[in-house]
């Protein structure tokens, strides 16, 4: 009797944590705490969706609890057999009639937000200058990276995007190889980005991702695309309409910018003799067209690969075996190339790629 008291205390002790750990998160990942319009319309939709299973739960149970306490054996006795009856139109008629306002509860509220969430008409709008009137980023998810190209800016960007705070950003999502999703949990999403059509939609941001422990909103890949596919994941910088023109100034500065093997830069030599043709240091011109993600701003991002530490030891530990933390990934491996020495100067140079002040 014992034993099975302390199974049920196990059980209910779980069941408790259940409810106390579902309110954990962090704002930075969590979809609990919004940090955007479009992430509290959802947030809406999944409380709404949550009260209305929660109050037909409580009602199936209170039925049965019920029953169980009135028309218990020890209670009628042995011999007590209930009223027969055919049928009642008045609780067939109840349990058709509350269904069916559940439903509508639920789809009136959806289908609005759906049209909401789903209009990009302004994505194209443009003033009497013929410049743009919103932000638009061109998003191309890749194996197992991101692509962040900012094309009224003409610059583009690599597994950590920026954009600016209390206005709409639209996105065309896009995937260079296989099925990917694109997916900001605190901001809202998530929307598939396919090889062969272009997803549209908007996000909102508004809190400054400067005040997080981490500095960033984590971005996922929704969609399981292959070995790695926990491991695409990439960072979001929220920052105030000034800052973040101030930011595209930097990026456009940095056109023309080159790898030189002539140069006296030990770490630029060796990026320029054995990374160049996958990666670029200019975030304008011939950046789209390498095959690597663009560094352009390397040293001011949160993570190696999008989810190592940014240190100069674990880009180290990248560069040597990429395959060993990131499988089936497209950057071959340097291990026994570079001497510690080249090491040291190759992540020297990369940590010291910035245009953040």
């Amino acid at each position: 009797m014992m034993k099975g008291l302390k199974k049920w205390r196990l059980y209910s002790l779980l069941a408790a944590l259940t409810v106390f750990l579902s309110g954990c998160g962090q704002e930075e990942l969590s979809i609990l705490l919004p940090a955007g319009q479009v992430a509290r319309d959802q947030f809406t939709l999944l409380m709404l969706a949550s009260g209305i299973m929660l109050f037909v739960i409580l009602v199936v149970v209170l039925i049965y609890v019920v029953a169980i306490v009135r028309f218990r054996r020890s209670k009628l006795g042995e011999d007590h057999i209930p009223v027969q009856t055919e049928g009642s139109n008045s609780l067939e008629l109840l349990w058709t009639v509350i269904p069916i306002l559940l439903v509508f509860l639920l789809a009136v509220p959806t289908v609005y937000f759906t049209y909401k969430l789903g209009n990009v008409t302004a994505m194209d709008a443009v003033d009497e200058d013929g410049i743009a009137e919103n932000l638009v980023v061109d998003v191309t998810a890749k194996l197992y990276w991101w692509e962040f190209e900012y094309p009224e800016h003409g610059i583009v960007t690599a597994q950590e995007l920026v954009v600016p705070m209390d206005e709409k950003v639209y996105f065309n999502l896009i995937a260079a190889d296989v099925k990917h999703s694109f997916w900001i949990p605190a901001v809202g999403g998530k929307l598939d980005n396919n090889v062969e059509n272009v997803n549209k939609f908007y996000l909102s941001f508004e809190k400054d991702s400067s005040e997080l422990d981490e500095g960033v909103f984590f971005g996922k890949c929704a969609e399981l695309c292959g070995p790695s596919h926990a491991l695409m994941d990439f960072k979001v910088k929220t920052m105030p309409r000034a800052e973040f023109d101030e930011w595209v100034v930097a990026m456009q500065a940095t056109d023309g910018v080159v790898a030189e093997e002539t140069a006296t830069d030990q770490g630029e030599q060796l990026f320029a003799q054995s990374c160049i043709l996958c990666h670029a240091v200019s975030a304008v011109g011939e950046s789209n067209e390498k095959a690597g993600p663009n560094l352009t701003a390397f040293g001011d991002r949160n993570r190696v690969a999008g989810f190592m530490d940014h240190t100069e030891k674990a880009l180290q530990e990248w560069i040597n075996d990429p395959q060993k933390y990131k499988p089936a990934n497209l950057m071959p491996g340097f291990e026994g190339e570079f001497s510690q020495e080249e090491l040291d100067a190759l992540t020297g140079y990369l940590m010291g790629l910035t245009v953040e002040k």
